[in-house]
């Protein structure tokens, strides 16, 4: 067993973990506020399918070698996940919540993308197998990721009504 990776997924897990907790938190709050959910009955199919890469990976990364140059440029990605989440704040969820009167977030990385976030896990999912060299769980989760997100996207660009303020 590789030590080094066993502590990459438990930290994984951990934020994964501390995210669910915040999105719920988030989600809460902007529903009291008279939110709207939109496209809660894909919300299933994409929790699934993280949750079933996140144990792929604990199935066949502990005993890998890490890769140091991808495991560093997936530490960068979460330095842009901390942006994501810092520049929405409350307004950050895992689901598609909308709140009449709100207007778009217009700031931080939202200036250059519309779904950073989105780009983002687009990334991350095929980085990190790969930084355990598992290129056929990297390759699969991607394809699998990539049609989720245009399910996903496609639902959120609606409820968003493609506006930025």
């Amino acid at each position: 067993m590789n030590m080094l990776a066993v502590a990459i997924l438990v930290l994984v897990t951990a934020q994964r973990a501390s995210e669910v907790w915040l999105a719920r938190r988030n989600t809460k709050r902007l529903l009291a506020a008279g939110g709207a959910e939109h496209g809660a009955g894909h919300y299933p199919v994409m929790v699934a399918l993280h949750a079933t890469w996140l144990l792929s990976l604990w199935w066949l990364a502990p005993a890998r070698e890490v890769s140091l140059p991808l495991l560093a440029l997936y530490a960068a990605c979460q330095v842009f996940r901390l942006w994501i989440l810092v520049t929405l704040g409350a307004r950050w969820t895992t689901r598609i919540i909308t709140v009449p009167g709100e207007r778009l977030v217009a700031r931080g990385p939202f200036r250059f993308i519309r779904h950073p976030n989105y780009a983002l896990v687009a990334i991350e999912v095929p980085l990190l197998p790969l930084v355990f060299n598992l290129v056929a769980v990297a390759v699969i989760f991607a394809v699998l990721n990539f049609a989720m997100l245009a399910w996903r996207i496609a639902v959120e660009n609606r409820a968003l009504g493609y506006v930025r303020s």
